[in-house]
């Protein structure tokens, strides 16, 4: 079986507690009815509690949960929250001792990796630590492996975050080993003797019209677009919910990889086109590919990213290997060509664009004005030799109108 779950807690002996998505609804339902029916203090009046007891606990966020007693110490008991699954000691002024919801079975799903042997046969604080802040309360992929003798014992479970597998990765990190080494090869972090590489972006059938958004440009002409699953045209083809899709999914695997990124290997391989994970100036972690080495000492790669269409100069610290389950998704954005238009004859403004000098800088600039922040649209005219596209404004008029209106472009018939 198979199914999303969120992570609660992290037990100490490394139990993974998890509460299966499916089960929310009913969760939320029996914790508003425990809170009417609890309400003020926990129990003030002398009271011998026992192990194992059925209790209600009313936690620092001042709201009532499931709990059991764990052990008893004097004034101060150990309890678990049986629905989230983690132990806390708590003063017995607020515990109640119920015997109401104990027919409900616990939410939470106590799961170990299968056939994982944690170094020195028991988790080490530090592993423990780690799995805490890389899961605690995020959405994962329970595949369940086996189930146990005992129903209260541990449900015995591949984890996988954003496509990468759990048991895989804490093996690399050297937190623990596979027993029977069939894991391993799953987290795919690629080494230089491989060659993968990106899949592109299906395009919607020629004359058909659809959102999307610029996510760079490089001249009026030459611009990166991504398929807009927000934009207000009422009819999605297939191409784009599939691509709305893709990129749901890519964030959340994005999101997951950022909380690794800093532990995945440096690239070692610097050739041209390979893919790999590159940190950009907002500090985060995104898809890329190499293009050239501009500086050999230190080492200083221009990379684009591929989601965007974006370059960068980054020095090799700031680029890792690429986990294989970020390779699935096609590139995001798409290269384009602007039909309909080419540079005025007539256009004196002296400062040109370095790398297309049949542009001026000011000619760049408005075409930035014209697509930055907009509810655009486009239909693709050609597919070879390069994708060419019209592309719409706000307003349904092309946006190349507004740069002929400036005397900065002209008529391409």
């Amino acid at each position: 079986k198979i199914f999303q779950a969120i992570v609660s807690c992290i037990g100490s002996d490394g139990t993974i507690y998890v509460i299966p998505k499916s089960f929310e609804t009913a969760l939320n339902k029996l914790m508003s009815e425990i809170q009417n029916t609890f309400k003020g203090l926990g129990l003030l009046i002398p009271y011998c509690w026992k192990k194992g007891e059925a209790c209600v606990v009313r936690g620092s966020d001042t709201v009532w949960y499931r709990a059991k007693i764990v052990e008893v110490s004097g004034s101060v008991l150990q309890v678990q929250y049986i629905d989230h699954g983690y132990i806390e000691s708590i003063p017995q002024c607020h515990l109640y001792p119920t015997t109401f919801y104990t027919g409900i079975p616990p939410f939470c799903i106590p799961c170990q990796l299968y056939r994982t042997l944690p170094i020195g046969n028991f988790w080490q604080q530090d592993a423990v630590d780690y799995l805490q802040e890389l899961l605690k309360n995020e959405e994962v992929e329970i595949h369940v492996e086996e189930l146990p003798d005992n129903p209260w014992d541990k449900l015995s479970i591949s984890l996988y975050f954003g496509g990468m597998s759990l048991s895989s990765f804490m093996v690399y990190q050297k937190y623990c080993v596979a027993e029977d080494g069939q894991d391993i090869q799953k987290l795919g972090v690629f080494e230089g003797d491989l060659s993968p590489s990106y899949l592109l972006q299906p395009l919607p059938v020629p004359g058909e019209i659809f959102p999307v958004t610029v996510t760079h440009v490089v001249s009026p002409k030459e611009i990166y677009i991504c398929f807009d699953s927000s934009g207000n045209l009422p009819k999605c083809s297939a191409t784009e919910r599939a691509a709305s899709c893709d990129s749901e999914s890519l964030n959340k695997a994005l999101k997951w990889c950022n909380k690794i990124a800093k532990t995945l290997p440096h690239l070692t391989n610097f050739k041209k086109e390979l893919p790999c994970l590159a940190e950009y100036v907002d500090g985060l972690w995104y898809r890329a590919k190499l293009l050239s080495i501009t500086q050999l000492v230190p080492v200083h790669i221009l990379v684009q990213f591929v989601d965007y269409g974006t370059y960068l100069v980054a020095p090799s610290s700031r680029l890792r290997h690429i986990p294989y389950p970020l390779l699935k998704y096609p590139v995001q954005a798409v290269r384009v060509l602007l039909a309909g238009f080419r540079p005025a004859s007539d256009d004196k403004n002296v400062e040109r664009i370095p790398y297309s000098p049949e542009w001026s800088l000011k000619a760049l600039w408005a075409m930035l004005d014209c697509v930055e922040g907009k509810h655009l649209s486009a239909s693709i005219l050609t597919l070879s030799p390069e994708v060419t596209i019209s592309l719409y404004g706000d307003d349904k008029n092309l946006v190349h109108l507004k740069l002929i209106e400036m005397g900065l472009a002209e008529l391409d018939e």
